[in-house]
């Protein structure tokens, strides 16, 4: 065979296989490469690429508990001078640490005023009516906090739902009368559900979105304002399932205990006490109108001027347990602390 076609030959097989190697070497589509399980793989950004991406791994809500508390001295002033190297968090006994701290006097909030229109209410009901009145014109900054307002005797009546509207809670108020309700065999003007009234109000009016987590209150700050003399004879829940229901929901209740206390048993400051010590609220007892709209004011600044302070919690469990929160201020024995009491986990049922 002569020496140049054998040369020819070699130089056709190196050619093709620089071709060869070449295709191989080329991607074969544009397609992104894809996982194990056929979904394509995301492109890794750039250093400097600032294209939006998904935060869901940093959405640390579910997680973390949220605590508003209000500090106040002596005089039940309000102290606005905390710091958090001043703040111990203990949830059941153990202590937490401390991931957000911080003054809140902007959140939003949802106010459900609840009014006793029993008959221990008959004579002081016009100045609860203008006090509240008041107090809701001052708060509610239109589309940003809602309000509702509900009147309760043996039954519970929404007058108006959550609105930010300041002329419709107006109008609502201008609605609401005073009448006796009576019954043929026996006088109903002293019957009062009280307690069926704040669980309804935590439980259909303010509850908590379903969407979120039962610790999670980042939304907004939800809170009833009760005018009532506290007496409860015709309920069919206990005080124990009224509190818990506001503890489900995140809400503090703020109480103004007033009535007719020369006719009728008197207020009854236990159990207002107890509504609002539980659920990181206040309990007013009035002496006069003058104090009725200072009350109302006291309310006002307490939830214009409370601080937010967010933990992890150390007990993982998924459980639905309810865990007692206290939060101290062992440096600063002059300051007393207002906060709920405690919450509950979120269940299996809620992470998946």
């Amino acid at each position: 065979m002569p020496a140049r076609f054998v040369v020819a030959v070699a130089l056709i097989a190196m050619l093709l296989t620089s071709a060869s190697l070449a295709r191989q070497s080329r991607p074969t589509s544009k397609t992104s490469p894809t996982t194990d399980s056929g979904q394509q793989k995301t492109k890794p950004k750039a250093a400097d690429d600032d294209t939006p991406s998904s935060d869901d791994s940093l959405k640390l809500g579910t997680d973390l508990v949220n605590v508003l508390f209000t500090a106040v001295d002596r005089n039940n002033r309000i102290i606005t001078d905390i710091r958090q190297e001043d703040i111990a968090v203990l949830e059941d006994g153990r202590a937490q640490q401390i991931f957000t701290f911080k003054r809140e006097t902007t959140l939003p909030i949802n106010i459900a005023i609840l009014i006793d229109l029993s008959g221990s209410q008959e004579y002081t009901f016009p100045q609860e009516k203008m006090a509240a009145g008041e107090f809701l014109r001052s708060v509610v900054r239109p589309g940003k906090d809602f309000a509702s307002i509900l009147t309760f005797q043996d039954d519970v009546e929404l007058v108006q739902g959550l609105t930010s509207r300041i002329d419709t809670l107006g109008r609502a108020f201008e609605e609401i009368q005073y009448s006796r309700r009576l019954s043929p065999s026996t006088s109903r003007r002293q019957a009062t559900a009280l307690y069926d009234a704040v669980y309804i109000t935590s439980d259909e009016v303010l509850a908590r979105d379903s969407a979120r987590s039962a610790t999670d209150d980042s939304v907004s700050r939800r809170a009833i304002i009760l005018l009532t003399d506290g007496v409860d004879n015709a309920s069919s829940r206990k005080l124990e399932e009224a509190v818990d229901r506001a503890w489900r929901s995140g809400i503090v209740i703020y109480s103004i205990g007033i009535g007719d206390r020369f006719r009728f048993e008197g207020v009854r400051e236990d159990v207002l006490k107890r509504m609002s010590d539980e659920t990181g609220g206040r309990a007013y007892f009035p002496r006069g109108p003058d104090e009725l709209l200072d009350n109302f004011h006291q309310i006002e600044s307490e939830l214009r001027s409370q601080y937010l302070i967010a933990y992890s919690p150390t007990n993982i469990a998924h459980d639905g347990s309810f865990r007692r929160i206290e939060v101290r201020l062992a440096a600063r024995p002059d300051v007393r602390v207002i906060s709920r009491r405690g919450y509950y986990a979120t269940s299996e049922e809620v992470k998946k």
